[in-house]
C-alpha cells in the first residue's frame, strides 16, 4: 500500500454538498487530510486529477455476484466503472445457509441459477460448498476468494427456509418449532454480519409454482423481526410484484402493519415502478411512499435508473417464463440444441406457441401486440439481422411466434432476439433520484449473464441524466455513494472525510461514457469448456481505488484485490 496524495481534483464528497477544489491525502488506507495546495511528502505518490471529479467509491445497491466470485473474481466490468462495494445476498437468494439434506441444498443453487440466469455446472463445480451455516460461508468465502471489490451480504430468507424445512418449503406454512429454527439461523448470521434479511414477496418458478418465502406466514416474519431488533442498523429487504401478477400494494401494507411496533429499516425492492405500462400500480404505490415520508417510517423504495430491457436467448432465459410464456421456456429447458431444435420444428408445439403467444403471455411482456424484438445477433450470420421481428414475420407471412422459431432454425440456437427497452417515465425517474427515502443505482450485476450486463449502468447517472441537466453532479454522486451507505449502515464509506476508508474514484466526465455490451468467452461450462456472457469495455475511470489501493487505472484492471467483507454498525 503506498500513500498517496490525489492533487487538484473537483471533490465531489458523497454528502449532496456542493463540489469544491481540494487535495485528498491517503495514508494506511484512510483519508487522512483534505484541503488546499496540499504539500507532497516523501515517498507519497501523486496523483493529478486537475479537470477530474474526486468522489467516493460507486456502491452497487443490488447484485448477485454471490455464486459468480467463484468463479469471476476479477468482477468484470465493474472497476472500470469506479464500483468499489457490491451489496450481494439479494432477493432471498443466497448462498447459506444450507440443509442438511442433499436434495434441498441442490434446490437453492436451482433457485439462484433459475432466477438469476445464472449457468448451474459453474456453481456445482466452482463453488466448495464446504459450509452449513452462515457464519462458516462468511469464513469460506473471504478466505478463499479475494476480490477488487469490498461487499456486504444479506442472508437469504429462501436459504433459511429450505435449511429448515427441506423441500416442504414450497409448500407450506412453517411450524412453531420451525420458525424457532429459523430465527437461530438469522441471529446467528446477523451476529456474523450479515446486513439483514432479504425476502421475495413476487417469483413464481419455471413451474409456475411460487417462491418458498410466499408460503412464510405474519408469524414467521414476526419472528424473524424479533431477530432483527436484537441487531441493529440491519435491514429488511422485501422483493415486491409491481411487475407481473401486480401483488405489490396488499405485500407493503402487510409490513407497514409488520412493523409497526417493530422498527426495522424495511427497502422495498422494485417499490416504486418507473415504466409507462405500471402506470396502474404506481398509482397506487406512490401514495404509500408519500405516506411512509409524511410519517416518518423507515421504510424506502427502490427503483432502476435504466429502463428494462433485456436479451432472449434459448440457453438461458427466465423472460419467457416470467412473462407466463411457459411453452417457449419448454426451449429453454430442453437440454441439448437438438433437442431445442426438435422443438421449434414440432408442429404440435408450434400450435401451442402461437395459442401462448396470443392468449397467455402478460399484456405487459416483449410479446405483446404492440412490443417489438429485435434480431440483432446472428450466431452464424445466416440472418436476417436488424430487423424487428414484427417485420421479419411480415416478410414471411408467419405469425410471430412462427417467425421466431424459423429465425432461430436458421441462425442455431445459440443466436439472441433483443427486447427494445420498455419506455420510461423519466420525470419519474428524476423525482426517485432526489428523493430522500428512495434506494437507487439496482443493476442486477453478475447475474443474467446472457440477458444484459448491469455492471456500467452507473453511468447513465452522469452520460444521461447528468448531461442533459436533469440532475447535478452532485446529485449523480451522492446517489450511489453517500446515501446508500447510509441506507444500508456502512459507515466507513460513501463519503470523502478524514477519518473513512480511502475507496475513491478519480474520472474526467469527458471521457467516460456508457460502454455498448459485448460477448466475451469466460464462463465455466462444467464440461472443460466455457460459455459467454455479456460485459462492457471500461468506462473509464482515471482511477478506483479500494482501501488506499488502485483496481483500476491506466485503463485497465491493476489484478490488485483488496476487497473485504463490510459488516452493518
Amino acid at each position: 500500500m503506498t500513500n498517496t496524495l490525489i492533487r487538484g481534483g473537483t471533490v465531489v464528497d458523497g454528502t449532496g454538498a456542493p463540489a469544491f477544489t481540494a487535495d485528498v491525502r491517503i495514508a494506511d488506507g484512510r483519508i487522512t487530510e483534505i484541503g488546499a495546495s496540499l504539500a507532497s511528502r516523501d515517498g507519497e505518490r501523486v496523483v493529478d486529477a486537475r479537470g477530474c471529479c474526486v468522489t467516493p467509491g460507486f456502491i452497487e445497491s443490488h447484485t448477485h455476484y454471490d455464486g459468480t466470485v467463484w468463479w469471476q473474481p476479477d468482477m468484470d466490468p465493474v472497476p472500470g466503472y469506479g464500483v468499489t462495494t457490491v451489496v450481494m445476498g439479494n432477493c432471498g437468494f443466497a448462498a447459506a445457509p444450507l440443509s442438511d439434506d442433499e436434495a434441498a441444498r441442490l434446490e437453492m443453487v436451482k433457485i439462484f441459477s433459475f432466477f438469476e440466469d445464472i449457468p448451474i455446472e459453474p456453481f456445482l463445480q466452482n463453488v466448495p460448498w464446504d459450509w452449513h451455516s452462515w457464519p462458516e460461508y462468511k469464513q469460506s468465502l473471504t478466505s478463499k476468494v479475494k476480490v477488487p471489490v469490498n461487499y456486504g451480504i444479506f442472508v437469504g430468507h429462501i436459504a433459511i427456509r429450505l435449511a429448515v424445512m427441506g423441500m416442504a418449503a414450497w409448500e407450506r406454512k412453517a411450524t412453531a418449532e420451525e420458525i424457532s429454527r429459523m430465527a437461530k439461523l438469522l441471529d446467528e448470521a446477523l451476529g456474523a454480519g450479515a446486513m439483514g434479511l432479504s425476502t421475495n414477496q413476487m417469483d413464481h418458478d419455471g413451474d409456475n409454482r411460487p417462491i418458498p418465502t410466499l408460503h412464510a406466514d405474519d408469524a414467521e416474519f414476526e419472528a424473524l423481526l424479533d431477530v432483527m431488533l436484537r441487531h441493529p442498523g440491519t435491514t429488511l429487504q422485501v422483493i415486491v410484484d409491481t411487475f407481473m401478477r401486480l401483488t405489490a400494494p396488499d405485500t407493503v401494507e402487510r409490513f407497514e402493519r409488520l412493523t409497526a411496533t417493530r422498527p426495522v429499516r424495511v427497502q422495498l425492492a422494485g417499490g416504486t415502478p418507473t415504466l409507462y405500462f405500471q402506470q396502474e400500480i404506481a398509482a397506487k404505490m406512490l401514495p404509500l411512499h408519500e405516506k411512509h415520508k409524511r410519517e416518518g417510517r423507515d421504510i424506502w423504495s427502490g427503483y432502476g435508473h435504466v429502463a428494462i430491457t433485456s436479451v432472449l436467448s434459448l440457453k438461458k432465459s427466465l423472460i419467457f417464463a416470467q412473462s407466463n410464456e411457459y411453452v417457449w421456456h419448454e426451449v429453454v429447458l430442453a437440454e441439448t440444441a437438438e433437442e431445442k431444435l426438435s422443438l421449434l420444428k414440432d408442429p404440435e408445439w408450434r400450435a401451442r406457441a402461437r395459442d401462448s403467444w396470443d392468449n397467455k403471455a402478460w399484456a405487459h411482456s416483449p410479446f405483446s401486440p404492440g412490443a417489438d424484438l429485435h434480431l440483432l445477433n446472428s450466431e452464424n450470420g445466416v440472418g436476417p439481422v436488424n430487423i424487428t421481428l414484427r417485420e421479419y414475420a411480415a416478410q414471411r407471412g408467419l405469425h410471430r411466434a412462427d417467425a421466431m422459431a424459423e429465425w432461430f432454425i436458421a441462425n442455431t440456437v445459440d443466436s439472441t432476439v433483443h427486447m427494445a427497452p420498455f419506455p420510461q417515465n423519466e420525470d419519474l425517474v428524476v423525482s426517485l433520484i432526489k428523493d430522500p427515502l428512495t434506494v437507487g443505482n439496482i443493476s442486477d450485476a453478475g447475474a443474467h449473464g446472457q440477458m444484459l450486463c448491469g455492471g456500467g449502468e452507473n453511468m447513465l447517472l452522469f452520460t444521461k441524466y447528468l448531461k442533459s441537466g436533469r440532475i447535478t453532479l452532485e446529485e449523480a454522486v451522492h446517489v450511489q455513494t453517500g446515501k446508500l451507505a447510509r441506507h444500508f449502515g456502512f459507515s466507513d464509506i460513501g463519503e470523502i472525510k478524514v477519518g473513512k476508508r480511502a475507496d475513491l474514484v478519480v474520472f474526467n466526465l469527458d471521457e467516460i461514457d456508457y460502454r455498448p455490451m459485448r460477448k466475451v468467452y469466460d464462463v465455466p461450462d462444467g464440461k472443460g469448456d466455457q460459455t459467454w456472457r455479456w460485459t462492457r469495455d471500461p468506462a473509464p475511470m482515471r482511477m478506483t481505488m479500494v482501501g488506499g489501493v488502485p483496481t483500476f487505472e491506466a485503463g485497465g484492471t491493476t489484478g490488485n484485490r483488496p476487497g473485504a467483507f463490510l459488516g452493518v454498525a
